[in-house]
């Protein structure tokens, strides 16, 4: 069956609100339904649920397909347990969130985290499409980050999302923090870690830390304040995701793409980022080794990009024979923003899943 005929509905489970919305054909309909997230027990937010997936359904003018959304964890994704969760307290103890969905609406459910399918949906239509339009080469892998409350972080090779054994493969904010090896990277990765390092280099109390835009526009002199401190806060930002990115992709192998709410301040971190990534090693014999075995470009900056786009093939001889052979010898990655808004990379990306699992 085509699936231009199959609609899948999702959910944006924010703090805030609980943002519910169809996706059909990789298209999301224009109309949403939101409810207030603030619940008093579970049976109330499920009820909540509930409620929000059936007017969405309504909307849509026809019986859904499938449900897929991001949840947050510690989960159980492949059974589509919750853990214990820190900002919804009456999670505990292992909630059979996705079999409570499915005996409600009598269709399959699927739950992931959010950096998962942020990274599928831009891997589907985002920036690895952006990149294999214009490349000599075509890229199947891409590591996707997103930057806001926390730092979270999902990996596709090949439209297949990495998932692990444990549900908890590319949970990138574990890594150690090169800013302070005792840390983890979310505690600089996130809104109040940009707000810590401006505080810290501004000599300012963190109570009276603006929040990160307004940080922004202070680096950026379009509003007044400590200029060089919001500059130095946002490169040592960079610096930090520069080298948990680096370890990431020594894995990899991937183009990366950055997403999540402090996205929108790229122009002030992501070129400190991607130099921290093509930074060097020291030897025992003092010589110097390049930080990763391949380079990374700044796909937003118009002469990187033409570097990475630049081919520089080798023609080489086939001895005992009368062939040749083209040979790429430079290693390369691009590093971008979000080339859709990341509530809609997650949405087309939910919608993916869902298509994959029900074998279209």
């Amino acid at each position: 069956m085509s699936t231009k005929k199959k609609t899948i509905l999702t959910l944006d489970a924010g703090g805030t609100n609980l943002v519910f919305s169809a996706v059909q054909n990789s298209r999301i309909f224009s109309q949403k339904v939101r409810l207030p997230a603030s619940s008093e027990s579970l049976e109330a937010f499920i009820k909540k649920m509930i409620l929000g997936f059936s007017k969405i359904q309504k909307l849509t003018g026809r019986r859904a397909d499938a449900i897929s959304f991001c949840f947050p964890g510690p989960a159980d994704y492949e059974n589509g347990i919750i853990g214990d969760l820190e900002n919804l307290p009456f999670f505990r103890g292992g909630v059979p969130l996705a079999r409570i969905l499915e005996n409600e609406f009598h269709i399959p459910v699927f739950i992931n985290n959010d950096g998962d399918l942020f990274a599928l949906g831009e891997a589907m239509e985002g920036l690895l499409s952006s990149i294999n339009k214009e490349s000599y080469k075509k890229y199947n892998n891409l590591l996707g980050v997103t930057l806001g409350t926390g730092f979270g972080g999902g990996f596709v090779s090949y439209q297949n999302l990495l998932r692990g054994d444990n549900s908890a493969a590319a949970e990138i904010n574990r890594m150690s923090s090169w800013h302070n090896r005792e840390q983890s990277v979310e505690e600089v990765l996130s809104i109040r870690g940009i707000r810590h390092l401006f505080a810290d280099t501004a000599a300012i109390a963190f109570e009276n830390t603006p929040e990160p835009l307004e940080i922004f526009k202070i680096g950026k002199g379009q509003k007044g304040g400590n200029r060089r401190a919001a500059i130095r806060a946002w490169e040592t930002f960079g610096q930090v995701l520069g080298d948990a990115l680096a370890n990431a992709v020594s894995l990899t192998d991937s183009c990366v793409v950055v997403g999540g709410g402090l996205s929108g301040a790229s122009s002030l971190f992501l070129p400190a980022a991607v130099r921290q990534m093509n930074g060097t090693f020291k030897k025992m014999d003092k010589s110097l080794m390049p930080r990763m075995e391949l380079s990374a470009f700044h796909w937003e900056n118009d002469e990187e990009k033409a570097a990475f786009l630049k081919d520089n093939p080798v023609i080489l001889p086939v001895p005992f024979s009368d062939e040749t052979q083209i040979y790429h010898p430079q290693k390369k990655i691009a590093v971008g923003v979000s080339q859709l808004e990341t509530s809609e990379a997650v949405a087309v990306g939910a919608y993916a899943f869902a298509i994959s699992k029900l074998g279209l």
